[in-house]
């Protein structure tokens, strides 16, 4: 009695995980095709449904080429240099999170307050602050791109269209998650603590209530802090505090360390402004970050699944 697959059949299904492991490589790279044009089905492919094995096989083939075709088109149609380039898988475990050198208080047991998220992915992650600006044509980039970002919001400028907000928590497959970054904007150093847990915790009720769940993360207005700050938002789930290492506008972007580049694992800062603001809209911004961030050969990560 002969065990194994007969010779042809395994060397159908050798060449088979031979293409499967090269557009894999492919689509992680996403790098477009030399014209841009999307990758055409490969010459005399005979997939047929249901086919076992290598009927897997195709349609996960079918998938990759379908999903990077769809990147090509989404970052022509949005004026992107390139297509954003695809996040790998996320750690099976989240990294410990430590408050960053410089940044601590003399409490002990706080949230940790930090820039980066230890990783050697090359991945970074897009934070959008306040919510003022409230742009469709945002929501429907970011879909388009398949790019995650996670949204910190101010009660006093959402208050006038929760459902916004409400529509961009739904707007990608993977979710949008909303965060706390107080009720009202205030300097927080300068609040006594219980005025800092109204601030903190009351915008945590409100998120709760306006969109169903209470966040974990936490960014004090301006990026300023005190115990006080930490301890009140303990008090009411916080688990974690991110900064930023870098923040984006639509005609520039500005560093937090010393060589004015992207690292593994950074916090990417911007927010919800539209012309009356800034030089620029919404779309106009993302185009510029994301076009660094490819450039510079990292991916945009979901910051939910490493934090």
């Amino acid at each position: 009695m002969v065990i194994g697959a007969p010779p042809s059949r395994r060397t159908l299904g050798a060449a088979l995980l031979v293409a499967a492991l090269a557009a894999l490589a492919t689509a992680c790279s996403g790098a477009a095709a030399p014209d841009d044009t999307p990758p055409a089905p490969a010459a005399g492919r005979q997939a047929q449904a249901g086919g076992g094995a290598s009927g897997a096989l195709n349609a996960y083939l079918d998938r990759v080429r379908q999903e990077r075709a769809a990147r090509v088109l989404a970052a022509r149609k949005w004026g992107l240099a390139r297509p954003p380039l695809e996040a790998p898988a996320p750690p099976a475990v989240k990294p410990k999170i430590t408050t960053r050198k410089g940044f601590e208080t003399d409490g002990t047991g706080l949230p940790p307050v930090f820039t980066t998220v230890p990783t050697k992915q090359k991945v970074v992650f897009l934070t959008i602050d306040d919510g003022a600006e409230k742009d469709p044509d945002l929501l429907r980039m970011m879909n388009d791109l398949r790019v995650p970002y996670s949204a910190f919001l101010s009660d006093y400028v959402v208050k006038d269209d929760y459902g916004y907000f409400a529509r961009m928590q739904t707007s990608q497959k993977s979710g949008i998650s909303l965060h706390n970054h107080t009720l009202n904007h205030r300097y927080l150093p300068g609040l006594s603590y219980k005025q800092q847990e109204r601030e903190i915790c009351g915008m945590q009720d409100v998120i709760e209530k306006r969109f169903g769940k209470r966040p974990p993360l936490f960014r004090p207005p301006y990026g300023n802090y005190n115990e006080d700050t930490l301890r009140a938002a303990k008090s009411c789930g916080v688990k974690a505090v991110p900064l930023w290492a870098s923040e984006a506008f639509p005609d520039h972007m500005e560093w937090r360390e010393w060589d004015r580049d992207l690292h593994p694992g950074d916090i990417v800062l911007t927010h919800f402004r539209g012309r009356e603001d800034w030089k620029g809209s919404m779309p106009d911004m993302i185009r510029r970050v994301m076009n660094v961030i490819t450039a510079k050969g990292y991916a945009v990560a979901k910051l939910e699944d490493y934090v």
